[in-house]
């Protein structure tokens, strides 16, 4: 009986470790929600919002920066022929018909830590893009930051705004050419503007520390994956004859739609048309977002 006591502690054990881990995780998770909850209990410390001149660059009081991204129509999704394209990148004509503005470069953990007064990234640095945070979790960001700012105007951009503002004019794979390069060895192009697999020696890096593409805009590929407003949708534009007007998505779903590429991620998933999924509610080391805002 003795010789059988250890062999049954260990089973024992090996049965309960992930039940124990599953415990902590969500113990875990409730501490950070009644965190969150408890900022935006607080009252609105508002700053004095700065001035904005329409259409021009601005920066608030937390120096989160924007610049203005003006009204237009291009072609959202890629064509057959682009190397790692996906079949659910239907091309199909958009029209944004009103400007807005979208923050130079991802949230970084700084700006994060100013509004939230936590910091839940597991790669620490103030200038690194936040992450670990949800797109629930970039909602209360958001709520936090409109109450700071005295504003109500602070969003995530959609789907369509976001890709717009990647390509700043662009109809390539990336903001700035052609992938060249999808395998492992280094594109030359996207080496220019993004953090990726071949080149990001497996670690996040500092915000905009690569090119900025034609509107300003830093580590639109790259770096990490970044939210979006959109619940996801498989054959967007499928069935758009016509040009798509100031598109939002469905207006409900189970997966929020994430875009960009990350660090740890091949040429193929960076992009401008790259797009994929996540629950709302799910976090981890290669997502973050950047902020819109309204005109």
């Amino acid at each position: 009986m003795k010789n059988l006591r250890l062999p049954l502690i260990l089973a024992l054990v090996c049965l309960l470790a992930p039940f124990a881990g599953l415990m902590i995780y969500k113990a875990e998770k409730i501490r950070e929600i009644r965190m969150y909850d408890a900022v935006l209990r607080k009252p609105g410390m508002m700053a004095p919002t700065p001035r904005i001149v329409p259409e021009k660059p601005f920066t608030n009081s937390l120096g989160m920066r924007f610049v203005y991204i003006p009204p237009g129509r291009f072609v959202m999704g890629s064509p057959p022929d682009e190397i790692g394209r996906d079949e659910l990148e239907i091309q199909h004509p958009v029209v944004l018909s009103r400007g807005f503005y979208l923050q130079t470069n991802e949230v970084t953990q700084a700006q994060w830590q100013a509004v939230m007064e936590i910091n839940p990234s597991e790669h620490r640095g103030g200038d690194l893009p936040v992450h670990n945070v949800s797109w629930m979790d970039c909602q209360k960001f958001i709520r936090r930051l409109n109450q700071l700012e005295g504003d109500t105007l602070y969003r995530l951009p959609s789907e369509a705004q976001w890709e717009y503002s990647c390509r700043a004019g662009s109809q390539k794979a990336f903001t700035n050419g052609t992938l060249t390069e999808p395998g492992s060895n280094l594109d030359p192009l996207l080496d220019q503007v993004g953090w990726y697999k071949a080149n990001s020696g497996q670690a996040l890096h500092p915000v905009a520390s690569k090119s900025p593409n034609a509107w300003g805009l830093y580590d639109m590929h790259g770096n990490v994956w970044e939210w979006t407003e959109d619940w996801w949708e498989n054959w967007y534009g499928k069935f758009s004859g016509s040009p798509v007007n100031d598109p939002l998505g469905p207006l409900k779903g189970r997966f929020k739609i994430i875009r960009g590429g990350g660090w740890f991620a091949g040429a193929t998933y960076q992009r401008c048309a790259s797009r994929k999924r996540a629950e709302p509610g799910s976090k981890g080391p290669g997502i973050g977002f950047r902020v819109a805002r309204s005109e």
